[in-house]
């Protein structure tokens, strides 16, 4: 992972990226023989992911506290003649009373605590066959985990206990020199609010494309156009055409840069009506003997519409406390200084956040986010807290995270 990467999704995003290449690592399997080899010597994995989650919102008399448990068994075959298979299955268990609004819009949620969007359920997350058989080619067809750059515009809402995952489609082609091309058709995207839940589904016709090269000392260039026709909203289907440069420059042995600059341009697709909005993204960061401060301003504009993102990982943007998950109709100003480093073993980090409206000025609130995350082991813990203070959008906000996780 970039250095750049690292300071902007932070301690939590970087942990959260680290188990996902970590699962990758795990299907590298040796070649099978036969079908029968390849179950057989296939590998078999246990996620346990323990977490309470406590909301303290104003205009809400009731404080949420989430006790939950998420339960990921997965199994992947070894490769045959180039062809592989993954399957994997979630739990989410409220662990005592279920004291919290699950988001899911079923008469059983609780709306008379906060939202903590984790609710019960039991259900496939994954399940995929893929074929690696062509030149520097791998195709996948199934649900799948799709995670595209930063994931702020195609992720999997990884901090969730319930992930977002995607079915259909997806091709990766590296043949090019430095040159990675990423294609996915979906159509239908499993939300985290669950397969009970009216919103657990998006009925989508949907092309995502990436192409990034990295040929450059100093920059990757990533270019991408993400085309949402949305079955269930189509006059909201859009498109997104953007560009993405990203560096980590070093300076010493000790001292390195990091920068973003990205460009989108949003607007109608299909059955879409008056959409048309600007993304702006600046960042610039410096790493000096492991301490880590960085910079940046982010523009979600609001033309004909305000800018959206429906398939993002919105919790790593615009503040924990997911006031932003949704831009408002005036557009989104987002101004953010981190500051990030290791202490006896824990990782740590502070990020502040000024907000504010792209039209009519108005002052949104501020937040501040703390972090501190360690591994014991094949355990790793999390303590993190997010305190939103508004001034003319929404309600002031609390939350507190506690967190372990192993894998095996």
């Amino acid at each position: 992972m970039s250095e750049q990467m690292k300071l902007r999704a932070g301690v939590t995003g970087a942990w959260l990226m680290g188990a996902v290449l970590a699962m990758g690592s795990s299907l590298v399997l040796a070649e099978a023989g036969s079908i029968s080899e390849a179950v057989t010597g296939g590998k078999a994995g246990l996620d346990l992911r323990y977490r309470y989650e406590y909301v303290d919102q104003d205009g809400i008399d009731k404080s949420a506290g989430a006790s939950t448990l998420r339960t990921r068994i997965n199994f992947a075959t070894a490769p045959y003649r180039g062809f592989g298979a993954f399957v994997e299955a979630d739990d989410v268990t409220v662990i005592g009373s279920e004291r919290y609004n699950n988001a899911t819009g079923l008469p059983s949620a609780k709306t008379q605590y906060p939202v903590v969007a984790d609710p019960e359920g039991t259900e496939i997350n994954q399940a995929w066959l893929s074929y690696a058989g062509l030149d520097a080619t791998t195709l996948k067809f199934g649900r799948q985990r799709i995670i595209y750059d930063n994931a702020r515009f195609i992720g999997n809402v990884g901090w969730r206990q319930n992930e977002q995952t995607y079915d259909g489609f997806s091709l990766s082609n590296s043949s090019l020199a430095d040159t990675t091309l990423n294609y996915a058709y979906v159509y239908n995207v499993n939300r985290i609010f669950g397969e009970d839940s009216p919103k657990g589904d998006l009925d989508t016709k949907a092309h995502f494309v990436n192409l990034a090269y990295g040929g450059f000392d100093l920059v990757k260039i990533t270019g991408y156009g993400y085309f949402l026709d949305l079955e269930d909203a189509p006059a909201a289907s859009n498109k997104t055409l953007g560009l993405r440069l990203t560096g980590a420059p070093k300076l010493s042995e000790r001292t390195s840069l990091s920068y973003a600059l990205e460009y989108a341009r949003q607007s109608d697709y299909e059955d879409g009506n008056n959409i048309g909005a600007d993304y702006w993204l600046a960042e610039l960061g410096v790493n000096v003997g492991g301490l880590q401060l960085l910079g940046g301003y982010e523009l979600l504009g609001a033309d004909d519409s305000a800018f959206s993102t429906p398939l993002a990982t919105g919790h790593a943007f615009n503040g924990w406390a997911d006031k932003f998950l949704n831009t408002p109709a005036n557009g989104l100003e987002d101004m953010y200084l981190q500051l990030g480093g290791s202490l006896a073993g824990f990782k740590l980090q502070a990020v502040y956040h000024d907000f504010s409206a792209d039209k009519g000025g108005a002052d949104y609130g501020s937040e501040l986010d703390l972090l501190a995350a360690r591994k014991f082991g094949d355990v790793t813990l999390v303590a993190k807290y997010a305190s939103y203070n508004a001034d003319e959008f929404a309600t002031d906000t609390d939350k507190l995270w506690l967190m372990a996780q192993v894998a095996f």
